[in-house]
């Protein structure tokens, strides 16, 4: 039961490290927060400083999500601890206690936190982004809908109801912290993929 408890909160922990911050900070680049949109994520640091350091940034984002839940899964722990530990890990990216608790929108911690917690309900968000993106061009609408299937996906493919019920609440979260991109997806004036002004 401790192991189980304190698993969420090692996913938290490890959700906290704001991979951007640090990507940019070992490369010489400037301060995501403070540069670019101010997002501390993958998208900002393409534009501050090129390929290599948003894949690495994004690689960073996607195994902080995975890794906790993963250990997870190996340590046989019940349910409820399995999906808690992934919504740590998506809430420390969002609330990251090394940086004042402000950090990114967590679209990659949140992928690689589902796919790791049910490799088809990852493979379903994962699909509907790419197919998304693909006849909108827009990143953030994208990422919306995957977030928003994620949830309908566990409860059709037989998950733990604890499962669905956490993507769900976390989908909220994901939503709320798009919100300015809704905002513009409504206004028309959102950036598409491929724009230099990120989404």
């Amino acid at each position: 039961m401790l192991v189980a408890v304190l698993l969420p909160v090692i996913g938290y922990l490890a959700g906290s490290i704001a991979c951007a911050i640090l990507v940019c900070g070992l490369m010489g680049l400037p301060d995501p927060r403070g540069s670019g949109s101010g997002n501390p994520g993958a998208t900002n640091v393409l534009r501050l400083g090129g390929k290599r350091a948003a894949l690495l940034t994004l690689a960073g984002d996607v195994l902080k999500g995975v890794v906790p839940v993963l250990a997870a899964h190996a340590l046989d722990v019940p349910p409820w601890s399995v999906a808690l530990t992934a919504a740590a890990a998506i809430l420390g990216h969002l609330f990251p206690v090394f940086f004042a608790f402000k950090g990114g929108k967590g679209v990659a911690t949140t992928v690689g936190a589902i796919t790791a917690l049910s490799w088809p309900v990852g493979l379903t968000f994962i699909a509907t982004w790419l197919l998304v993106a693909l006849v909108t061009r827009y990143s953030s609408a994208a990422s919306l809908c995957g977030t928003a299937l994620a949830p309908v996906a566990a409860l059709l493919l037989g998950d733990p109801p604890v499962d669905a019920l956490v993507l769900a609440l976390m989908a909220v979260l994901i939503f709320w912290r798009h919100r300015e991109n809704i905002a513009r997806l409504r206004a028309g004036t959102e950036s598409r993929i491929g724009q230099k002004k990120s989404a």
